[in-house]
């Protein structure tokens, strides 16, 4: 089997962290299948789609890794949802609903009080030719439902009828159609909703494995219903667990919770992004990794869990922060020179490891351009001026530090921290960072004779 995968957004916000979990899914099963993986945009929503929105989708999903094999819009591809509406309506499958939303809830309320399922009772059925003339010539147009197969011979008797299926994440699972009102497939002003189109396309383009979020477990059922009815293939299932906030609530675009597009901007590396997201949730460990590739050799579906992850950006800095400490200079040389540091792998290596994000890196470099402004005790003047008394001869090298401590040792008798911070609060101003054995060569004699000076008042 050619394994294809779909990833479906709406354009009608920036996709956040719990968005990308299922983009990530099927990519890595793509990955790990040598299949196909279809970018489809869902913006049959005309009001609140926006080329916008679908570009940054696009630009977020690359900033990950995801390089899709197809992309298409769906409001690109009406004219085969209008024919997909004529063939259901050719077999009886679905049928045109007059009632407004008020009168429709009404409904559900009195079946409720009759301790009955608040399901649609499928009057329209019962419509003759004229009751539909009549309801039309009010004003009304009608919206337009998919007649469930959960009915033997008489439709106004639907009986339990039970959809099976193996779930990838969830292994055996069943809905049964008799407890399911039949799905509106398109709205009174003409637009289709997801149900019809999304099959249609998965129909389309062979789609073979659907990987998505568990809050689509029902409308599986009512899928597999209209993929045979439209004469598809029934495609794998495979439902994974949602990711919820650190406090357990789930994400939304409308209020731009951790979106990509913010993560990104704050300088979080796609790897971290990409295996918090993944692994959160899971019986694998969240563990640092260099490429997609690397994630998706490990990729099981069936290690999902059923209960819902936390996706906390705790222990997404935590985990950026340990694949910034192992990013070698030629991976990122163009980065540092884009935030104005010019390429010097000593540098990097220098300070690395006190980098939470890569463009921390900037503020270091400030402790080598300056100013700075100097911390110094008042204890300490002496010995900083016995400091600048004893400092190597030019050119420095990587050397330079450990000759210039060794004299100061030798003329102080300070030794161990009351040696080293008293130097590093003079010429950085701060008392934590990078070694200084690495900077001082890239500091240069000057600023730090400027420095010593200026801590001493000299």
């Amino acid at each position: 089997m050619n394994t294809v995968v779909r990833f479906a957004p709406s354009p009608t916000g920036n996709i956040h962290i719990g968005n990308a979990r299922p983009a990530l899914f099927n990519w890595l099963f793509a990955l790990k299948t040598g299949g196909q993986f279809i970018l489809r945009f869902d913006d049959t929503d005309r009001v609140r789609s926006t080329e916008e929105y679908a570009a940054n989708i696009a630009a977020d999903l690359s900033w990950l890794g995801i390089r899709p094999h197809a992309s298409f819009r769906q409001s690109d591809r009406l004219d085969r949802y209008e024919a997909a509406k004529a063939d259901l309506i050719a077999k009886g499958l679905l049928y045109p609903c007059y009632e407004t939303a008020e009168e429709l809830e009404y409904a559900r309320k009195r079946r409720l009080a009759r301790h009955l399922p608040p399901i649609y009772d499928r009057a329209a059925l019962k419509l003759t030719d004229a009751d539909r003339a009549r309801l039309e010539g009010e004003g009304r147009q009608p919206h337009w439902r998919f007649l469930l197969p959960n009915f033997d011979g008489d439709p106004l008797s639907p009986s339990r009828h039970v959809v099976h299926w193996q779930d990838l994440c969830r292994g055996e699972e069943t809905v049964d159609l008799a407890s399911l009102s039949d799905p509106v497939l398109i709205r009174a002003d003409g637009t289709y909703l997801y149900t019809l189109t999304s099959v249609v396309d998965d129909i389309d383009t062979s789609v073979t494995h659907i990987i998505r979020g568990g809050d689509h477990i029902t409308n599986t059922g009512v899928q597999m219903a209209l993929f045979e009815a439209l004469g598809g293939t029934v495609p794998i299932f495979a439902h994974h667990n949602l990711l919820t906030d650190a406090t357990g609530e789930g994400f939304s675009k409308r209020t731009g919770s951790l979106s990509l597009r913010t993560l990104r901007a704050d300088g979080y590396e796609p790897q971290a992004v990409a295996s918090l997201a993944v692994n959160v949730g899971t019986s694998h460990a969240v563990e640092t990794i260099r490429s997609l590739d690397e994630l998706a050799a490990d990729f099981d579906l069936a290690a999902v869990s059923r209960s819902s992850a936390r996706f906390d950006p705790s222990e997404l800095k935590t985990l950026n922060a340990r694949i910034v400490h192992g990013l070698d200079f030629s991976t990122v040389r163009k980065r540092l020179t884009d935030l104005g540091i010019p390429a010097h792998p000593a540098f990097w290596q220098a300070v690395k490891g006190n980098c939470t994000r890569l463009s921390d890196a900037a503020e270091w470099w400030k402790l080598i351009t300056g100013p700075v402004t100097s911390l110094v005790d008042e204890s300490d003047r002496e010995f900083l001026e016995a400091a600048r008394d004893v400092l190597p001869p030019e050119p420095w090298t990587d050397d330079s530090f450990r000759e210039w401590t060794t004299a100061l040792k030798a003329r102080t008798g300070r030794k161990g921290r009351d040696l080293f911070l008293p130097l590093r609060k003079a010429l950085t101003g701060l008392d934590h960072g990078p070694e200084l054995a690495p900077l001082l060569p890239l500091i240069g004699a000057k600023a730090v004779r400027e420095r010593l000076s200026t801590a001493t008042g000299g």
